[in-house]
């Protein structure tokens, strides 16, 4: 009898021990496969999705973007951007995706360093958005050849100006106050112009690349004789982007005759810009095409918003109120009391729109070279704004 039970128990429990494990296998959780890597989409596809979302889109290296509607095939002037089309041989503007390359990246995908890029199919990710007022790809993330080669991270410390080593080495690698500490201690020893030297200098440094007799005005964006300058109307004279009347300076040598900040420009529309904030909007500017302006706020064309955007930024790290001038800031508020200018959030929009074209850089080369012996270090490194003040 005792057996019996035991047999009993034994086969109850097998029974029991079968019923868990058939349950089991009911309310089990289906194992998923792994998730495929998203499939690129084509140039056409990301140029009709500008929503800011981020994609990776795939394309044949055709050129690099100069302006709006300007992709060149050789000779190229930097390694700032790139352009993307669907067939290797595209010439029309229309169909190109551009690209912005950031400074991590430009010593492998930059085509001054790498020409032997045109033609090759590659993949970009990053934010489907306007770049030179065109269908673009900003904040761009990875790189990679077409075919499954891995995408390039970039480096922890970022950085590919040619002045990284040496003239920027105490700032690569640093974000937010450090940085902005460390770029005004490299830039803040330059040589000081009077005022009368900046005609001189404005010629040299803004002189018109096709026009060696000519300066271009920054607003109108016109070639204008270099002997053309002073105070009547249709001459142009020396604008200072960060306004005098908003920065607490005067024209003796020092923010007053800055070159980083001071351009030629068209006597009338200078005086219609006046010491406003720049900002977008407004009603449309007399002789200077797609400006803008309202009792407050000056908009200049787009190829020089982010030039605009740079100088001023220069200024507020340059000057830090420890030189006997001003502490220049930025504001965002507009018609701020002295010493600060804005509109910041707009000017840090404009500086990733409108990226640095050749003649901002050989600008700045000029100037280091020639003249003050500083840089400015928002051209050679755009995206230091945004590790500054956002």
């Amino acid at each position: 009898m005792t057996l019996h039970l035991g047999k009993g128990r034994s086969l109850a429990s097998a029974l029991v021990t079968s019923l868990v494990l058939a349950l089991s296998v009911l309310v089990a959780p289906a194992v998923t496969a792994p998730a495929e890597a998203a499939t690129p989409i084509t140039v056409s596809q990301a140029i009709g999705q500008q929503t800011g979302a981020t994609q990776t889109v795939r394309g044949y290296v055709v050129g690099q973007p100069t302006a709006t509607s300007t992709v060149v095939r050789s000779g190229f002037p930097s390694d700032y951007a790139l352009a993307i089309a669907d067939s290797a041989s595209q010439t029309n503007t229309s169909s190109m995706l551009y690209v912005q390359i950031p400074s991590a990246f430009r010593a492998q995908w930059g085509l001054r360093t790498n020409p032997s890029l045109m033609g090759k199919q590659i993949d970009v990710t990053g934010a489907l958005s306007a770049y030179f007022s065109h269908p673009g790809m900003t904040s761009t993330s990875a790189f990679a050849l077409a075919g499954g080669t891995t995408p390039t991270e970039p480096p922890p410390t970022g950085g590919t100006s040619p002045w990284d080593a040496t003239y920027y080495a105490p700032a690569v690698g640093r974000t937010g106050t450090a940085l902005r500490t460390s770029l005004h201690d490299i830039i803040d020893d330059n040589t000081r112009l009077s005022y009368d030297a900046v005609w001189t200098a404005l010629k040299d440094t803004d002189q018109d690349p096709n026009n060696t007799g000519n300066v271009i005005e920054l607003y109108t964006g016109r070639s204008i004789s270099k002997s053309s300058n002073g105070g009547s109307v249709g001459n142009w004279n020396r604008e200072h982007v960060w306004a005098q009347s908003r920065g607490g300076f005067t024209t003796s040598a020092g923010p007053g005759t800055d070159l980083h900040h001071l351009r030629p420009e068209d006597v009338t529309v200078n005086g219609t810009r006046g010491n406003k904030d720049f900002d977008n909007g407004g009603t449309a500017v007399s002789g200077c095409t797609d400006c803008w302006t309202d009792s407050d706020s000056f908009e200049p064309r787009d190829a020089v918003k982010g030039d605009v955007a740079r100088m001023l930024l220069y200024m507020a790290v340059r000057y830090e109120g420890d030189d006997g001038f001003q502490d220049l800031e930025m504001s965002t508020v507009s018609g701020s009391a002295v010493p600060r200018i804005g509109d910041l959030d707009i000017l840090l929009q404009w500086n990733s729109a409108d990226p640095v074209d050749a003649f901002e850089m050989r600008r700045n080369d000029r100037i280091h070279a020639q003249w003050q012996g500083n840089r400015n270090p928002f051209i050679d490194h755009p995206e230091w704004a945004a590790a500054i003040w956002n």
